[in-house]
């Protein structure tokens, strides 16, 4: 039997990945976003007959509601939701930080996480299979200067997808967290709102994370036998480790 993803934020980065690896795989996809003209690409690229898209914004709850409640049949028994949808904006300190951005990255690395899974959750628990995947962050883990909001919300992730797995406990339904460290995506252009010079600095003279790595990781949690579920995968580049205690000196 065919079996059907959903993923959020499929028009860039590790959605992207997971849209082109599971697709090689024999997967249907059904693949969200803002972007029309990125998500009407992937489904020419990848074929219209197994993909199907939806555009929308995952803040808004109503949207959600409407896009699943939509799905056309042959798409609407969700086997796996890739929660990937996501962002970081900024590196302000916190008591310089712009609260629109903090405003910003609450309602989609948490809001919108909580909307798409409390939507198709209870079919996955009622026919007692299913898989939610959580994409969420080293950084959730690890903290550093200005990570701030974008960091606690990665942590809401992690915790959330704990309480998840508490949750359906019983049930043949899996939960995974995915924390990715530093790769190289849209990521850090949009945390420094379109600067290129910046973002290109991030991962200048290092060999960071490629998408497709994360996609990898991902297949391999879903792919594992039904009575097997990985919890937290946490990926780094070989570059990247948990830096020292940070420490000010006066003087």
């Amino acid at each position: 039997m065919e079996k059907t993803i959903l993923i959020t934020g499929a028009t860039a980065g590790f959605g992207r990945a997971c849209a082109e690896f599971f697709a090689d795989k024999g997967w249907k996809l059904v693949l969200t976003g803002r972007r029309t003209e990125r998500l009407e690409e992937l489904a020419d690229r990848l074929g219209r007959e197994r993909t199907h898209i939806v555009c929308f914004d995952v803040r808004d709850r109503r949207a959600v509601e409407q896009a699943i409640d939509g799905l056309p049949d042959g798409f609407a028994r969700i086997d796996v939701l890739v929660n990937n949808a996501g962002l970081a904006l900024g590196m302000s300190k916190a008591h310089e930080a712009d609260l629109d951005d903090w405003e910003t990255m609450v309602d989609t690395n948490i809001k919108g996480l909580l909307y798409m899974t409390r939507k198709l959750l209870p079919s996955m628990v009622l026919r007692n299979a299913g898989h939610i995947v959580n994409v969420g962050s080293v950084a959730g883990d690890h903290a550093y200067p200005g990570v701030n909001i974008y960091g606690a919300s990665k942590a809401f992730v992690s915790l959330f997808s704990d309480g998840l797995k508490a949750d359906v406990l019983g049930t043949a339904v899996r939960v995974t967290n995915i924390e990715p460290g530093l790769a190289e995506t849209e990521f850090s252009k949009v945390r420094f709102k379109g600067d290129e010079s910046k973002a290109d600095a991030v991962y200048q003279g290092l060999q960071p994370l490629a998408a497709r790595d994360i996609a990898e990781a991902i297949y391999w949690a879903v792919d594992r036998p039904a009575h097997v579920n990985i919890n937290r995968i946490e990926l780094m580049p070989i570059c990247q480790s948990c830096g020292p205690f940070l420490l000010h000196r006066d003087g």
